[in-house]
């Protein structure tokens, strides 16, 4: 049985050079980190496949299911190089190029070569972060715009520009991606994120070149532009779970709408069953402290009370100075929520015209059931997941253990909310399956006499149907 701490709302660990050993990669998993996630725009492949190997050998030797997610870099659009810093001023006019150029306070070269053709006069233009704000004033020629400074600031080389109101023609997949696509696929990877997700056909499009590699790796979708609020919906429906890039996001749309996007997500994918995640921000300041602040504490809070789950930890854990102790912190916060009710009961009601709506309602009751009896586990025999997903997105108090004998789901259920899980491969009989299960989870202390644990399964089990069946069992 695996040692480490427990929280039913999962913690995701970026992975750098203050986490890459395999000394400090054991003990922030030891400390309740489920999820290690790889950042593709930075390290070469030899850097990550020497971390992949060193996770596979800890899972290995604790008997963790920790799961690692690729995270691919995405277009990033740049302004050129500038000799030293240059400062921007509030009014001043300035042209933007794209033509290849050292950058002054009265040019920019900007790397979005269609900059003419796919922006308007008007539309703003937000560089470093959104720190320095330009407004677009003036098409000059085909390959240039002139713009007024509408916020000023610092500039220095190489800095992001960000075009939130512009429909942009590029590929969510720039060929980076491909290439470290190609390496993420080899490497037994549980969960890829995929930046600048605009429509639906952006996921299909990743979901359909991992499909031609024969192999079943989940698709997370980074909501981080305007234009993906507009197609959230159709989203969700082919993505296996989204996540809240608070930080672009925050530059791509007036901050203040970020609380709310986040919120309005969360509870979409609770309807859908698919994953949440919010990331960006949530312990920044323990890059460099040893302790949170009260606002960060209370952010980490109330994505727990809104049902997220998982958080993201960025720099925090991948350069930041206090690893282990930002994912104990996080742990103990995520603990103290998670104490209350109000942490619990979610979802909504299932919808009669889904086509999986038997099965819907059965998880559905279950978690209901669970609630009124007081039950302390919900267990789950599963091939595909579904059921853990289902059940999960109802928010349960009760523990939720799923059993299945695909050692990969293991991995990948360990992004979804409260779920734990098994590996059996002893499917015989409904009776005698559930009776093992019983014996695994008292012996595992679990669960005890006098516990009621609910289960839901197929039957017959040898057809592997969709979950068809309820059973209530008292232990004794």
């Amino acid at each position: 049985m695996f040692e480490g701490k427990f929280n039913k709302t999962k913690i995701i660990a970026t992975i750098g050079p203050a986490t890459s050993s395999e000394e400090m990669l054991e003990k922030i998993i030891l400390a309740g980190v489920n999820v290690c996630r790889l950042n593709f725009s930075h390290g070469t492949h030899e850097d990550h496949k020497a971390v992949i190997d060193r996770i596979h050998k800890i899972n290995a030797r604790l008997g963790s299911h920790v799961a690692i997610m690729q995270d691919l870099q995405g277009p990033k659009l740049r302004i050129g190089k500038i000799n030293g810093e240059i400062e921007l001023r509030e009014g001043d006019s300035i042209l933007l190029s794209t033509t290849e150029q050292e950058c002054t306070n009265k040019i920019l070269f900007v790397s979005y070569k269609r900059l003419v053709k796919d922006c308007k006069v008007g539309e703003p233009v937000l560089l470093n972060d959104g720190k320095v704000h330009l407004e677009l004033t003036e098409k000059v020629d085909k390959n240039t715009m002139r713009a007024k400074v509408v916020s000023g600031g610092p500039l220095s080389s190489n800095k992001g520009f960000n075009l939130p109101f512009s429909s942009l023609f590029v590929p969510s997949l720039t060929k980076k991606d491909l290439v470290d696509l190609e390496f993420g696929l080899s490497q037994d990877l549980d969960w890829i994120a995929l930046s600048f997700v605009r429509k639906a056909n952006d996921i299909l499009e990743l979901k359909q070149l991992i499909a031609e590699k024969g192999l079943d790796v989940k698709v997370i979708a980074k909501i981080e532009k305007p234009e993906a609020m507009l197609n959230i919906d159709a989203i969700i429906q082919v993505a296996d779970a989204i996540m809240v890039a608070r930080g672009d996001l925050g530059v791509e749309v007036p901050m203040q709408k970020v609380p709310l996007i986040q919120k309005t997500i969360i509870e979409k994918c609770l309807a859908a069953a698919k994953p949440s995640i919010i990331a960006t921000q949530m312990m920044e300041s323990m890059i460099v402290d040893s302790m949170p602040t009260r606002a960060e504490i209370t952010d980490v809070a109330n994505a727990v009370l809104d049902g997220a789950d998982a958080l993201m930890l960025s720099g925090e854990t991948s350069v930041g100075k206090h690893p282990e102790r930002v994912i104990e912190i996080m742990g103990n916060i995520v603990s103290d929520i998670e104490s209350d009710r109000r942490a619990y009961y979610k979802g909504v009601k299932p919808n009669i015209e889904s086509p999986s709506f038997y099965s819907d309602e059965i998880c559905f009751t279950a978690v209901r059931m669970s609630d009124h009896l007081k039950a302390k586990a919900i267990v789950a025999l599963t091939k595909s997941g579904f059921t853990g997903y289902r059940v999960a997105s109802f928010r349960p108090e009760a523990n939720i253990f799923i059993f299945t004998q695909s050692p990969k789901l293991l991995k990948t259920m360990s992004l979804v909310w409260g779920i734990r899980g098994f590996f059996y491969d002893n499917f015989v009989s409904t009776d005698n399956t559930l009776q093992d299960i019983v014996t695994i989870l008292k012996t595992d202390n679990h669960i005890d006499i006098g516990d009621y644990i609910i289960s839901c399964a197929s039957m017959p089990m040898h057809k592997k149907l969709r979950t068809n069946t309820i059973k209530v069992t008292l232990v004794d």
